[in-house]
């Protein structure tokens, strides 16, 4: 499940699962324990489920804030009604490699817990349901399970045997605890600290080129002559601007810093992955991007800047705090368009990367005014204000419109609407690409541009570089590569082309008309378990399945099919049935418990992806391959294997 600028946001690495060619274990991480328990009033009962994980393993919420992820934890009635009211704790809530977003899940353990109301049942009756779950770790998650359950009502505990339902959670996998992968607490606070680091550069960089802009460029030598000339002494007018500037950190700072304690963390979160408040963020962005071109513009009101500005001349520590206040407001139609775009981008549900980025972009904005205070000599150095600070902000209101786009095709991809394919994304990126060249090379002139001025040779060579930026994206209009720009339009998969540009897709989906075709042509059946919620799967795909080689052994040499086992699909009546394997029920009543019991009971793994090649009696050829990036590790696995068909 991405944002604006995320390209600058790598946090998190996935740790890649090795081929193996020998039998892999079957994974297991979770034990639950269901029991009713005595309720407050006559026929009331309480259940509660516990759910006691391995390390480093986590289970979801049942709230998740999208559909585009991982299955929140959820549970039936035995007449598969959802049971309403089930509480639970304070869930975690962090960033997920599997899902490249932040979700809610519990680690350690978890209770869960509902009052039922029974007064149609008898102490000698018994209570049966289902709940449905995911697991994963920071490598792998396992196919959705379902649990069922019958408990006699004469089991009932005493209410004061009750287990405390919300104990504290030690987070022992971040405390240096080892399962079925290296991710020791060092690992993971400098991962975190490295993803602030980013996010704090982006907000510089921001701030940067809020400097460069008409409303703000002009104040700096305005300001550093206030305080020169009003200063006693050259000691003094150092401090006051010393001190102007840390009023404009702790400003910036603060916004960042309040806007998500009054929304607060989960709202933040919520920007970040439901396809409402991106769509949202995509039309704020538009319209903050349209002001920069110079249609309109977006102020505060008057009144707060002849407010802000009376105060300031009360002199003293408050006269220098509402001279910054006064900076804020009467540069907001040029820093709030910046400040939206870096607020968006550092939305990742946690309090430290919306004060990281507004940190950022203020140390940027005051670094300037602290300086040529300092070094007023330098003010000279400067180029004196003009037509290029226009320049500088029509560019920054295109580059605005080009990554709104992102915000529209995260909604696009979670609603799965289909308006925002990845050619489509790419040909918007390189008309905006054109747009800014020919604007560049005086082509085209915005509101508040001076016709007829003379084209600089940095404008020219900037330009140019726009030019050649929308040459290199113009392959991926029919499938080509532009790994420059990975991660801002949509996958692979969801494409015009998907059919072209080596995206290699199967054909089939179930085992056994596959193998009648694979018996058929001759060839070799492989089987791809995979599942729609398996982001590993989509690498696979994407990055291995399309190398050359790769594909034609995909598409000519074998029967590809794929086995998807989170398929919710129903199954008909007359085919469900209940198998047992590995001390484990599995409740075939799915497409893909089916699938999902075929792989654990024929190979005895339950993660995805996993690849495995068969004869056309189902014996198993060779060894049997996993997640890897790298495409000559799968092309070696599958020529080994087929050298044994």
């Amino acid at each position: 499940m991405t944002r604006i600028l995320t390209a600058f946001l790598a946090i998190f690495t996935l740790v890649t699962i090795s081929i193996t060619s020998v039998s892999a274990q079957m994974e297991d991480p979770i034990q639950w324990d269901i029991n009713l328990y005595e309720g407050a009033e006559n026929g009331e009962i309480e259940i509660v489920y516990h759910a006691s994980l391995d390390t480093c393993w986590h289970i979801y919420s049942q709230f998740l804030s999208t559909d585009d992820g991982p299955i929140a934890t959820a549970f039936y009635t035995d007449t598969n009604e959802v049971i309403e009211g089930v509480k639970e704790c304070t869930p975690l809530i962090e960033y997920d490699p599997n899902f490249m977003m932040d979700l809610k899940f519990f680690d350690e353990e978890v209770y869960w817990n509902a009052t039922l109301k029974l007064a149609d049942l008898s102490s000698t009756d018994t209570l049966s349901g289902s709940l449905l779950y995911m697991v994963c770790n920071a490598i792998m998650c396992l196919p959705p399970t379902d649990i069922y359950y019958k408990i006699a009502l004469s089991d009932a505990k005493p209410a004061s045997s009750k287990p405390e339902l919300c104990p504290p959670s030690k987070h022992l996998c971040k405390e240096g605890s080892h399962d079925d992968y290296e991710d020791d607490s060092e690992s993971d606070e400098k991962k975190d600290s490295e993803g602030l680091i980013w996010i704090f550069l982006m907000g510089f960089g921001l701030g940067l080129a809020a400097l460069f802009t008409p409303c703000v460029f002009p104040l700096i030598p305005m300001t550093v002559s206030f305080f020169t000339k009003t200063s006693k002494t050259k000691a003094d007018g150092i401090k006051n601007a010393l001190i102007y500037g840390f009023f404009i950190i702790f400003i910036y700072t603060a916004l960042g810093l309040s806007l998500t304690a009054i929304f607060g963390v989960d709202v933040m979160n919520v920007i970040s992955t439901d396809p409402y408040f991106n769509l949202g963020l995509f039309v704020l962005l538009i319209v903050f991007g349209i002001s920069f071109l110079g249609f309109f513009e977006i102020q505060l009101p008057q009144s707060w800047a002849n407010k802000a500005d009376e105060a300031s001349d009360k002199g003293g520590l408050i006269g220098i705090f509402f001279m910054a206040a006064t900076l804020a407001i009467v540069s907001f139609s040029c820093t709030g368009p910046l400040i939206g775009g870096a607020l968006a981008g550092a939305a990742t549900g946690s309090f430290a990367a919306p004060t990281a980025v507004m940190l950022g972009f203020s140390i940027a904005l005051a670094l300037p005014f602290m300086f040529f205070s300092a070094f007023p000599g330098y003010l000279n150095s400067l180029p004196t204000a003009g037509g290029w600070l226009n320049t500088v902000k029509v560019v920054l209101g295109l580059i605005e419109i080009g990554f709104a786009f992102k915000f529209l095709s995260n909604a696009d991809l979670v609603l799965q609407l289909g308006l925002l394919p990845r050619e489509i994304f790419i040909g918007i990126w390189i008309i905006v690409s054109l747009v800014l060249a020919a604007y560049l090379f005086g082509l085209i002139n915005f509101p508040h541009d001076t016709k007829g001025v003379k084209i600089s040779i940095k404008r020219k060579v900037l330009g140019a570089i726009f030019i050649l930026f929308s040459g290199y994206m113009t392959p991926g209009l029919w499938g080509g590569s532009v790994d420059l720009i990975s991660g801002f339009p949509p996958p692979a998969f969801y494409s015009i082309w998907s059919h072209e540009g080596g995206h290699v897709e199967a054909h089939f989906s179930d085992y056994d008309e596959a193998m009648a075709a694979a018996i058929d042509q001759n060839k070799p059946l492989l089987l791809d378990f995979t599942g729609w919620a398996c982001v590993n799967c989509r690498k696979m795909e994407e990055q291995v399945w399309t190398d050359e080689r790769v594909a034609k052994i995909l598409t000519e040499d074998v029967i590809l099919v794929s086995l998807y086992v989170d398929d919710r699909t129903k199954l008909p009546e007359n085919e469900w049935n209940v198998e047992e394997y590995g001390g484990k029920e599995f409740h075939i009543r799915t497409i893909g418990k089916k699938w999902s019991y075929l792989q654990a009971s024929q190979f005895n793994r339950n993660a995805q992806p996993f690849y495995v090649l068969l004869d056309h009696d189902g014996n198993q050829i060779g060894g049997s391959a996993g997640y890897n990036s790298d495409p000559e590790v799968f092309l070696e696995y599958l020529n080994n294997a087929l050298a044994k068909f």
